[in-house]
């Protein structure tokens, strides 16, 4: 079935000029872009985006990077897009990273790890929702 989900294209990606590359991948690997915009978060925004992390040792680091330089948000939508674009993503972690995925390809740490994707489509509707309103996305 058709659905959406949320991609980032993170400040590692936008700062060394690859976010066509990384687009590019998307698209070749069956999912539409509905939505797409750049935007410099801060640290208010990116705080909010990742309130479940406030408190893990990770969180700190992360906003500070998210807020580095600019990210590309995107709504995506295909067949089982969520699941179909965690794959593409790849694993977090450097080690388990697959051939093939825009993280192996990418990916430059666990933290560094080039792109962001809902994990879930409760997740998804609200990200989507984070970033875009319903007029900002193609139907």
């Amino acid at each position: 079935m058709k659905e959406q989900t949320l991609a980032i294209i993170k400040p590692d990606m936008t700062s060394n000029g690859l976010i066509g590359e990384v687009i590019s991948h998307i698209e070749k690997n069956g999912l539409t872009i509905k939505a797409l915009k750049m935007v410099q978060l801060t640290t208010d925004q990116a705080e909010g985006f990742y309130a479940e992390h406030q408190g893990k040792a990770f969180f700190d680091p992360l906003i500070a990077f998210m807020t580095s330089a600019p990210v590309v948000v995107a709504v995506l939508e295909g067949e089982n897009a969520v699941q179909n674009y965690r794959e593409l993503m790849g694993a977090t972690l450097p080690e388990q990273r697959k051939m093939g995925t825009i993280r192996k390809m990418f990916g430059q740490s666990t933290r560094e790890n080039a792109v962001h994707g809902s994990d879930s489509i409760q997740s998804a509707a609200r990200e989507i929702a984070y970033f875009f309103t319903p007029a900002e996305i193609i139907r």
